[in-house]
């Protein structure tokens, strides 16, 4: 069973504090991102524990396993974003459909567990590769195909806070 789009444009997120989760994805620097994130994927793990995993607590809403795995090809995502923007000159990025990542990835079907080492994983990955950017490539550019431009520092905040809004959702 799939769940509406969300077709919300979060970019906002960049400018204020998300009165959903409470975060400010303003007051992280590049160097606070990476730990930030290794704090987040401890606290999925028990989420991923849980009895109610998989489910959903309504029609609309993702239950906590579809929400860990989508964090974790989240995770994948921005990493390959990251790498181009540090790589290439003003890359533009190919739109990602995370609702048709879900529906192919059958979130709702997989082992909580593997999602949780997965998730685990590709975090500590995505840290490291935050760690190894290179302080004259903060302001580097790159681009969504809809013209929202981040830089590499804009686009790990908005990162972080997708992964703590998500965090949020499931109430961890």
């Amino acid at each position: 069973m799939t769940i509406p789009a969300d077709t919300k444009d979060w970019t906002w997120v960049l400018e204020r504090r998300c009165r959903e989760c409470d975060v400010d994805a303003r007051s992280f620097g590049l160097r606070d991102v990476p730990a930030a994130l290794r704090g987040s994927i401890v606290r999925w793990r028990p989420v991923l524990d849980r009895a109610d995993v998989r489910d959903r607590p309504n029609a609309d809403t993702w239950s906590p396993l579809e929400y860990a795995a989508h964090v974790r090809d989240v995770f994948g995502v921005f990493e390959g974003r990251l790498e181009r923007m540090v790589a290439e000159e003003d890359p533009e990025f190919e739109n990602w459909d995370q609702d048709a990542a879900a529906v192919a990835g059958r979130y709702s079907e997989l082992d909580p567990h593997t999602v949780a080492d997965e998730l685990a994983a590709a975090g500590e990955h995505l840290a490291r590769v935050l760690e190894a950017v290179p302080e004259s490539a903060v302001d580097r550019p790159g681009r969504r195909s809809n013209g929202s431009v981040f830089t590499v520092l804009t686009l790990a905040r908005y990162l972080l806070h997708d992964d703590l809004h998500h965090l949020h959702d499931v109430r961890a």
